[in-house]
């Protein structure tokens, strides 16, 4: 019995080795994929992209009428169409002098740094550039990098208007929130289909005003009245400029713009009463690509709009990407010293506690085999500080082992399992100081404090748990008969 518990601890720990070195690999679609969850590097050892947001210099054409007033829906028109209406093409800057100021800077800076939190994006920098309002912003390059930087560009303007006066009637400070939402849809010739809905949730003193909207704009259907044909001409005049009145009041509609970009021209179905307005992204579909485009297309959107309207246009100016300092070989040859150390280290346990001393090479290879795979699926960044909490709780949980196998080796006549609970017990209290500063460190919102801060964090809670019940029990093993 004793020896195939032995024997099963040993498999165990091969095993979870084996896993967490070199993963588990799965023939999918004529390729071998490794399933298990990759390291989350940051900058500083996988490199960075670095982007250049630069004030757009450039002008915009306005067309207006007679009276001064833009107008909307006329970029089509001739030269020669615009003068027979009297309207006239005017060239304004994107950025006008009076808004190119420090304030402006830092809210534009403030924003985009919230876009990027609301992107789920863990290790970025965001500088300021005080004397000309360039903004630069380094993050991780992975296959989000893309989307992350289409989403930071955008001012995030958002308008209702009415489509016949172009009277601005909702904009971006009536918004709450804004979500994106999954419902069934209908597509020719498609079953099943989604559909994918950005959900604009109004501030509630604005609600009523959105279903006063919805009410005024709502869609208009004939009326089933019919005339004779024996009316006089004035009844047939009168019928004539009611018809004529319907028919406008039918064609009734608003335009829903971001950005001073068209999104849609509709009028409402029913009054809107609840505050929430959805708007279909793309076409109803089953495909996995075009959902999966509809679905960042619409979390674009969201987050743009959601994380309010900036007050100045910016340009991609520079996408460059910039390598790690440490390169792969020296991260090789890092890692080889590591491991020829770590090797020395566990021989000396072996040739000085003999069987015992075996017992417990291998529970210390099981904790750190286990300790890299939860590193990995608690998605912690590793920073290069981070690299030196893992080494460090590696040495923790050696002065452990070391310490319980001495003190087991002296007093062989005592029950194991208890002087286990004393040599942790005394070992985690001497190290509460660094508990405490580890738990500080996670909450700290800088990536080289907070990477190691988790490492270490993670690790002494593995720690505690594993050599408490794991180790413990393997090494009452040899006790036993």
């Amino acid at each position: 019995m004793k020896k195939i518990k032995i024997i099963t601890f040993i498999l165990t720990v091969v095993l979870v080795t084996m896993v967490a070195f070199f993963g588990v690999y799965i023939h999918t679609q004529n390729r071998m994929e490794d399933k298990v969850k990759g390291y989350s590097y940051a900058m500083d050892l996988e490199g960075a992209r670095v982007i250049r947001l630069k004030l757009d210099s450039g002008n915009r054409t306005v067309i207006k009428d007679a009276e001064g007033k833009e107008v909307q829906d006329a970029d089509n028109l001739t030269d020669e169409e615009l003068t027979e209406k009297g309207y006239t093409k005017e060239e304004q800057p994107y950025n006008s002098e009076d808004v190119l100021n420090k304030q402006n800077y830092e809210t534009s800076k403030s924003i985009i740094e919230k876009r990027l939190k609301e992107l789920n994006v863990d290790n970025y920098i965001v500088k300021l550039d005080e004397t000309n309002g360039d903004i630069i912003v380094e993050l991780t390059d992975n296959d989000d990098t893309d989307f992350i930087i289409s989403s930071l560009t955008p001012i995030g303007k958002f308008e209702i208007i009415d489509s016949q006066t172009q009277e601005v009637l909702m904009d971006n400070n009536d918004i709450e929130n804004v979500n994106v939402m999954y419902g069934a849809g209908n597509s020719t010739g498609t079953t099943n289909a989604t559909s994918i809905y950005l959900s604009i949730e109004f501030t509630k003193d604005r609600t009523k005003k959105l279903e006063e909207i919805s009410t005024n704009y709502a869609t208009k259907e004939d009326s089933d009245d019919t005339t004779t044909d024996q009316n006089t001409e004035s009844e047939n005049t009168t019928t004539d400029e009611t018809s004529t009145e319907n028919e406008e009041e039918k064609s009734k509609e608003i335009t829903m713009k971001i950005d001073d970009e068209e999104i849609m021209t509709t009028s409402f179905d029913e009054p809107l009463r609840t505050g929430l307005l959805q708007l279909t992204v793309g076409q109803a579909s089953s495909d996995e690509k075009a959902l999966k485009e509809n679905v960042q297309r619409a979390s674009g959107m969201a987050i743009v709009l959601d994380c309010g309207n900036m007050p100045l246009k910016y340009s991609l100016e520079g996408n460059e990407y910039i390598f790690s300092d440490i390169t792969d070989e020296q991260m090789q040859i890092i890692q080889y010293v590591v491991l020829a150390i770590i090797a020395v280290a566990l021989i000396v346990l072996i040739i000085r506690f003999k069987t015992l001393g075996i017992l417990g090479v291998f529970s210390y290879i099981g904790l750190a085999s286990l300790f890299l795979l939860v590193i990995r699926y608690a998605n912690v960044v590793l920073s290069i500080e981070g690299l030196f909490g893992i080494g460090l709780i590696l040495i923790l949980n050696y002065i452990l082992i070391n310490n319980l196998l001495s003190k087991i080796n002296k007093q062989k006549e005592e029950d194991i399992s208890e002087i286990s609970k004393d040599i942790n017990k005394k070992f985690f209290i001497k190290i509460i100081p660094i508990c405490i500063t580890v738990i500080t460190f996670s909450f700290i919102n800088w990536i080289p404090i907070s990477s190691f801060g988790m490492v270490m964090f993670w690790g002494i809670l593995l720690m505690a748990i594993y050599n408490f019940i794991v180790t413990r029990n393997i090494l009452s093993i040899k006790t036993q008969r």
